[in-house]
């Protein structure tokens, strides 16, 4: 009876170190030099370049497309290789940055395309927080400024340079 005893309290043991290892939301555990007790912290905590998907695409285009006044059908999409999306917990924002691709068949987005660069910067809080968009179509140029600082640990995850506002050439 205590072996049976012994292997089940094994067997549940092992389940409950299993079930820790396929945790989805992966921690880190650090301990105090001065308590003996631990504490445990989210990898959430740490800045994290996202995936543009399908969805934020479209609602990056449709928040730039009403800034500029134009609707969404103006532009044909973002141009390709200039859309970045990060989270920074630091200050509870998510970060977006994105040309806009101008449709042929709109002479007004093309023109503001071509005279102001037509990239834009975005904040939004958590979802469902709605897109802030800032023009930055001067931002590679020298001594222009940024409308909008973005963090320092966001620049990183985007491989931007330090107080930057524009992606890299």
């Amino acid at each position: 009876m205590e072996r049976a005893f012994r292997v089940v309290l094994a067997l549940v043991g092992g389940a409950l170190l299993l079930s820790a290892c396929g945790s989805t939301s992966p921690t880190t555990t650090t301990t105090g030099s001065t308590s003996s007790t631990s504490s445990t912290t989210s990898i959430a905590s740490v800045t994290q370049d996202l995936v543009v998907t399908p969805a934020v695409r479209l609602s990056l285009l449709d928040a730039a497309a009403a800034y500029h006044q134009l609707p969404a059908s103006a532009y044909v999409g973002l141009d390709t290789g200039t859309t970045y999306y990060a989270f920074d917990p630091a200050t509870k924002l998510y970060y977006a940055a994105a040309g806009l691709d101008p449709s042929p068949n709109s002479l007004q987005a093309q023109v503001g395309a071509q005279d102001d660069g037509a990239y834009n910067l975005f904040t939004k809080t958590s979802p469902p927080g709605t897109w802030k968009v800032y023009d930055d179509g001067l931002g590679a140029a020298q001594d222009s400024t940024c409308p909008v600082v973005i963090p320092a640990a966001v620049l990183a995850v985007w491989n931007w340079k330090p107080k930057s506002c524009y992606p890299p050439s």
